[in-house]
């Protein structure tokens, strides 16, 4: 599909619409499995995510769609291998990250934004530290996309460098923003990378490619509670230095 509008001369006249899009946008933990998203209306928001920027153009991203049987079956896979090594801790050894999504050590403040992301989310739905079935039963959410009937997933070629997934993420940015647009909400995860030996040969990606993470994709239920938890933002005087 060609360019057919001139983008140094498109004006956005709606500026609060842009603003909310992006501002609205959260990780949805719980959507409504029996209203789906069609194909058409996820081939326009790839098609709109599509001018997201990367290096010399060379447009790294892969996305891997999956609905019915094809998403089901993928929660099936990875929910028996995500209770085997709940079952067996051992075994988390199999199911390594191939994508060091999170650092290997943390530190302040970091390590203190997280613990207040995981307290806030289980203190929210009542469960206690310590409380590992709960727990477990929580994470395993992840792994049915939250019940939202449409997964994605994202990979990159292994070949490329680290600019790539800066490229790869304003793509999957805009993927969020075009589809707050369309009335549906995501939840990008980091969760399935560890299930990653499960995930590719199901979505048929390559050796060469790496998992980047995945996203729940479709309608908010507007009942859950878990739906409430939204988390804090730094004010721009902590991330921004003005220089001259």
């Amino acid at each position: 599909m060609s360019q057919t509008r001139p983008q140094v001369t498109t004006v956005v006249n709606d500026r609060a619409s842009v603003d909310a899009a992006i501002e609205s946008r959260f990780s949805c933990r719980a959507f409504l499995r029996d209203k789906p998203v069609s194909r058409e209306t996820i081939e326009e928001i790839l098609s709109v995510a599509r001018r997201a920027p990367s290096g010399t153009n060379h447009q790294p991203w892969n996305v891997y769609v999956l609905m019915g049987e094809a998403r089901d079956s993928l929660s099936r896979k990875v929910c028996e291998a995500h209770d085997k090594v709940f079952a067996d801790p051992s075994l988390a050894e199999s199911y390594r990250e191939n994508f060091d999504y999170y650092p290997e050590k943390w530190v302040s403040p970091y390590i203190d934004r997280r613990r207040e992301n995981g307290w806030g989310l289980y203190g929210l739905l009542g469960i206690q530290k310590g409380e590992k079935a709960k727990m477990h039963a929580q994470h395993q959410r992840n792994y049915v996309f939250f019940d939202a009937p449409v997964g994605l997933m994202f990979t990159v070629d292994k070949v490329l460098g680290r600019g790539s997934l800066m490229d790869t993420g304003m793509f999957i940015q805009n993927i969020m923003v075009a589809a707050r647009a369309r009335g549906l909400h995501t939840c990008p995860q980091a969760a399935w990378d560890e299930f990653a030996t499960v995930v590719k040969p199901h979505i048929g990606a390559p050796d060469t490619q790496v998992l980047l993470c995945g996203m729940s994709l479709g309608y908010a239920d507007e009942t859950a509670h878990v739906n409430t938890f939204h988390t804090p933002r730094e004010g721009v005087e902590t991330f921004t230095r003005w220089l001259g």
